[in-house]
């Protein structure tokens, strides 16, 4: 929250993470597993951002492509593991329901896993999510005593950091192998 220490921060949350995998048995189930994974890419998004632009002699002039390369490639490393938590939502049991999160929810996971029109599909995933999260994964109606309090809790938390993740996405874009990068060059 302050910007210190960021990449710190990042290798204490990747290993959290990963013990949280190890400590859960998440490793065998697919879904939390790919839910864990959406959280790494929210990270790899996170840590990105902390990478420098090489230092010029030219101080104060803008470079062009000066972006380290590892960065683009954990920028889309990241687009790709955030649209695992989309993917744990979509059923493909064809009720009319499961047949909207079909329709609307696969292409704008597609066009953010290839980054066109990022900032917009962003958005609009960030509501569904939250939406979602808001009607499911309600712990707070549950006691906390049953295990589906803590379930419901996990999951919901587990959400809202992904929602972080897009909210990267939506600052930041979605970084130079993308398609909204190459129009943009164009």
């Amino acid at each position: 929250m302050f910007r210190k220490n960021v990449k710190e921060a990042c290798y204490a949350l990747f290993f959290i993470i990963a013990l949280q995998t190890v400590g859960y048995s998440i490793l065998w189930d697919p879904k939390f597993l790919a839910r864990n994974l959406a959280l790494v890419g929210a990270v790899l998004l996170l840590y990105s951002e902390t990478m420098q632009e090489a230092r010029t002699i030219f101080a104060g002039v803008p470079s062009m492509g000066d972006e380290p390369k590892g960065k683009q490639y954990l920028q889309l490393s990241g687009r790709l593991l955030l649209v695992l938590m989309f993917m744990t939502l979509i059923h493909f049991d064809f009720n009319s329901r499961n047949m909207i999160y079909i329709i609307f929810g696969i292409p704008m996971i597609l066009m953010v896993a290839v980054g066109y029109k990022t900032k917009l599909v962003s958005i609009t995933l960030i509501v569904a999510l939250f939406i979602h999260n808001m009607r499911y994964n309600n712990f707070w109606r549950h006691s906390t005593k049953t295990y589906i309090f803590d379930f419901k809790k996990f999951d919901f938390f587990q959400a809202l950091s992904v929602i972080g993740g897009i909210i990267q996405l939506i600052v930041y874009g979605p970084g130079g192998l993308s398609v909204d990068d190459r129009l943009k060059a164009e």
